[in-house]
């Protein structure tokens, strides 16, 4: 039986996932069409998978860049966190940039949602503040208290680092 992507996403450990799709670059695209999916279980671990196994800016995904951030609204925190990351690995053009910026204020700012989202949210704000300088005191905003409330002390402690060393 030849093996599939679908099947290594559901059975496999996470080491195994990577070597499979680092030995069968042939099912690369396969990947990122069901990371934007919403096929439960296997959607989220392919994006997870994509992420451990893109280079940095990869030219695989830059087509698929608009459909992610397009997508990413309507997905669950584990699997936004995780199309994120792969933006965060990308060149975005500017339209790109401020539509996921767009997209990552409102996961910031949504107290409810998981913390690991927002953190990864808060990355792409504080890294695109760190290239267009006039964001620096949106960033600031960002870090008053009531934002900070509900993540763990770890997470705000790795924000207030970022905020000290740079901004």
């Amino acid at each position: 039986m030849k093996p599939t992507l679908e099947s290594q996403l559901i059975n496999f450990r996470k080491e195994e996932m990577v070597t499979f799709l680092k030995t069968h670059p042939e099912f690369f695209n396969t990947a990122i069409e069901l990371a934007i999916k919403d096929e439960r279980l296997i959607s989220w671990r392919a994006a997870w998978l994509l992420c451990n196994c893109m280079e940095n800016n990869d030219t695989r995904i830059r087509q698929y860049i608009n459909k992610i951030i397009k997508v990413l609204p309507g997905k669950e925190d584990g699997h936004q966190r995780e199309l994120i990351k792969i933006l965060l690995k990308m060149k975005l053009n500017e339209e790109q940039e401020g539509n996921l910026f767009n997209l990552c204020m409102n996961l910031w700012e949504g107290i409810q949602k998981s913390p690991s989202v927002r953190i990864t949210a808060f990355k792409f704000i504080y890294a695109l503040a760190g290239k267009y300088p006039e964001l620096k005191s949106e960033v600031q905003y960002l870090t008053q208290d009531h934002f900070l409330a509900t993540l763990s002390p770890g997470i705000r402690s790795s924000i207030t680092r970022m905020i000290d060393n740079e901004l």
